[in-house]
């Protein structure tokens, strides 16, 4: 083989691995995309590239398989739901302290579930791991609050808070009954 047969042959093989490199790199950012939806894109922006997006996001992926995230016991699903119903009702009479009290109710329920309850933003980023679709509704909401505690909400605001509100407490209430339904949702989340 001459030397320019060897050079061939060597660009050929660059080449090859750098398609298939390219490939790789395209199904992670894909399966990413597709298992975390707009939290993947978030995430993107907040830290600037998709390969930091990438190693933030699997650090959290491994920070929440660590947890012993269970489903709600039917009783204790009963006292949420019906916490809930509380909750929503007071809403009528007193809308500042309907939307704290969802906030301290959505913590509750994180709590019993097995999620560590820390501050706001650790929550969050734990939640986006199982609930990648509604987390940003808790953002959302949380926001609102945040300006409610700086006076600067409507009421109006604060009936889209606990909309928002409502949508992860649905999500969080509604999983799986069994323990293994709930690994194997988070299995199908991961790997799907």
């Amino acid at each position: 083989m001459t030397s320019t047969e060897m050079v061939l042959v060597a660009l050929v093989v660059a080449l090859a691995a750098l398609l298939i490199w390219l490939w790789m790199r395209t199904r992670r950012v894909a399966a990413l995309k597709d298992r975390f939806g707009p939290e993947y894109e978030r995430t993107v922006h907040e830290v600037g590239d998709e390969r930091k997006a990438a190693t933030v996001l699997a650090s959290r992926e491994k920070r929440v398989a660590g947890y012993t995230i269970k489903p709600l016991p039917d009783d204790m699903r009963g006292h949420f739901v019906e916490s809930w119903h509380q909750v929503q009702a007071q809403f009528v009479d007193d809308p500042k302290y309907a939307v704290t009290r969802a906030d301290d109710l959505l913590g509750e329920v994180m709590r019993v579930r097995g999620y560590p309850v820390t501050d706001f933003d650790h929550r969050a980023e734990d939640l986006s791991v199982d609930h990648p679709q509604v987390v940003q509704n808790y953002r959302s909401a949380h926001d609102i609050a945040v300006r409610h505690s700086r006076g600067e909400a409507s009421t109006e605001d604060l009936r889209a808070a606990m909309i928002h509100y409502r949508t992860l407490f649905d999500d969080l209430v509604n999983e799986p009954k069994s323990d293994r339904g709930v690994e194997k949702t988070r299995q199908e989340k991961s790997h799907g």
